[in-house]
């Protein structure tokens, strides 16, 4: 019987602070992911290095971006940016990871509500979020070019804010 590998490219993927270094390729993923609707490589630039944002990368062994995430928060308010993963780790708990990430740093800065928009015709990423607490509290009618897919915009409270499918109150 053979040993359990151990080695750094055996280990799950390893969350981080994106740094101006990662801007290719969390910009490679972007466009992969995204295609027309894909931000340009100069609005990724800025949001990386941007005041008030907080990028996350999800990184494996080998130090291949699997996945990011990123916020803009400003007093009592944050948005998640964006978030992608790669097609190899999705369906793995990676998004998770990364919006629970930033719902972290957003707790550490004093963040009472967190909004995003979530097209419409993406039910998975929809229950993602509904499971982490998030509402819907409206529409942006054809927010998504060049498709003209609606978004739907949500909020958190973060006193209401869930981890894995339970309330903060719950873990107490």
């Amino acid at each position: 019987m053979s040993a359990p590998d151990t080695s750094p490219a055996a280990a799950g993927p390893v969350l981080r602070s994106a740094t101006l270094d990662d801007l290719d390729a969390v910009w490679s993923l972007e466009t992969s992911v995204f295609g027309a609707e894909a931000w340009s490589r100069s609005m990724m630039r800025e949001e990386l290095v941007g005041d008030h944002r907080d990028y996350r990368v999800l990184v494996d062994g080998r130090g291949r971006v699997l996945g990011y995430a990123g916020m803009l928060a400003l007093g009592a308010e944050a948005d998640i940016q964006t978030i992608a993963v790669h097609p190899d780790v999705r369906g793995t708990g990676q998004g998770r990871r990364l919006i629970d990430a930033l719902l972290d740093g957003a707790e550490a800065r004093g963040v009472n509500e967190v909004f995003l928009e979530v097209r419409a015709d993406n039910p998975v990423a929809q229950k993602l979020y509904e499971s982490l607490g998030f509402e819907g509290i409206g529409t942006r009618p054809r927010y998504y070019q060049p498709e003209g897919v609606d978004a739907i915009v949500m909020r958190l409270a973060m006193g209401g804010r869930t981890r894995s499918g339970r309330a903060m109150e719950d873990q107490a």
